[in-house]
């Protein structure tokens, strides 16, 4: 007799709704477009404190953390909703890729390093990157960082989250294939890069000599279902952005007049909004299912590629849609759209490219591109 594996929930819950609405009081208090534009001036005095109040007050640097190692116990699907709405705020906070994507890769291991790391990390002490480019693809190379006879030796260029970062997650590349080693922020020197999102600037880390401590052998599959898991969740992200886009597109073709009318009112306009708002719906939904996906530990593959196929491609869409919408507004930096367009190619290239995604998912489905 075949067996189907139950349905995924994807009816909103009563936690994910209070934790939504928090959030989005929080970030509209707190997160204002004009102190994330003046990140681009060089002043990120918004980070820290911002990242205090979701870490420290909402508790959401230990969301992914089970309660019996000092964090939330929540799901993938908590995390989306947190992604979501930093995606419509454009906030800059290392929630990916300390609270995501360095956590689930400290999960794996029980060394007692990692341990106390995972409770200072739930807890809002620290925050930690894993050392790989952001561009990274789960089925990409990983970086060479080598255990030389003096320490760590490498480097790693375009790090998201490593400027935050007071702990540092690297895969080091061995005889006996990728070990975690844990490395304390002091011990390797870290320079930013100008970048196209400054909300999640990256960086470039450099080993010379590095003491490390190794928290996990074997770790390669480890580190690849974490990226793999962290694309499918960044996908909330690039929907939250598209779903600002369209809001705000909306909004402003309603009260922008032209011939005595509303420009939202001419057919042509209504067009390419109808068509944005069934992306913009489509990229939640399949946001959405990556995420029940993941909570579940069901279709996690196909559904988080999916998610990264689909979501990074409308993002970007939607933002240029509300640049070329907004007219010449749209163009200044005055004007919000900037920030959103950063972001979305920023995350369209991050974790592995839709195309990266795309290959990946044929080669699951046993389909010819």
């Amino acid at each position: 007799m075949t067996t189907h594996a139950p349905e995924l929930d994807l009816l909103p819950t009563e936690i994910g709704t209070d934790l939504r609405d928090t959030l989005r009081a929080l970030l509209a208090a707190r997160c204002t477009p004009s102190a994330v534009a003046a990140i681009y001036d060089g002043d990120r005095t918004i980070v820290e404190p911002l990242w205090q109040a979701l870490a420290s007050e909402l508790g959401v640097a230990g969301l992914l953390v089970p309660e019996d190692r000092g964090g939330v116990g929540a799901t993938a699907r908590e995390a989306a909703v947190v992604l979501h709405e930093l995606g419509r705020a454009c906030a800059p906070v290392p929630f990916l890729t300390s609270a995501v994507l360095a956590t689930q890769v400290l999960l794996a291991s029980k060394d007692s390093a990692a341990v106390d790391a995972i409770g200072a990390l739930a807890a809002g002490e620290l925050t930690a990157a894993l050392v790989v480019p952001f561009s990274s693809s789960p089925d990409g190379a990983l970086p060479h960082i080598v255990d030389g006879t003096d320490g760590l030796v490498g480097t790693v260029r375009s790090v998201a989250g490593a400027l935050e970062a007071d702990l540092l997650v690297v895969p080091v590349a061995g005889a006996e294939g990728i070990a975690l080693h844990l490395v304390e922020r002091a011990g390797a020197e870290v320079v930013p890069v100008s970048s196209l999102d400054m909300a999640r600037q990256v960086a470039d880390v450099t080993f010379a000599g590095a003491r490390s401590i190794v928290v996990l052998n074997d770790a390669e599959t480890v580190v690849r279902n974490a990226l793999r898991d962290a694309a499918g969740l960044l996908a909330s992200e690039q929907a939250g952005v598209a779903a600002w886009c369209l809001q705000e597109t909306v909004a402003y073709l309603k009260v922008r007049h032209q011939f005595g009318r509303p420009l939202g009112g001419f057919q042509a306009i209504k067009h390419r909004l109808a068509d944005l708002y069934a992306e913009v719906s489509s990229a939640a939904a399949a946001a959405e299912y990556a995420a029940a996906a993941l909570a579940a530990g069901q279709d996690v593959d196909v559904a988080t590629r999916v998610a990264a196929t689909y979501c990074g491609d409308v993002a970007v869409r939607a933002a240029e849609e509300t640049v070329q919408l907004h007219g010449g507004i749209g163009m200044t930096w005055e004007h919000w759209a900037h920030l959103y367009i950063k972001k979305a190619k920023a995350d369209q290239i991050g974790l592995g490219t839709p195309g990266a995604h795309r290959v990946a998912l044929a080669g699951l489905l046993d389909l010819e591109l």
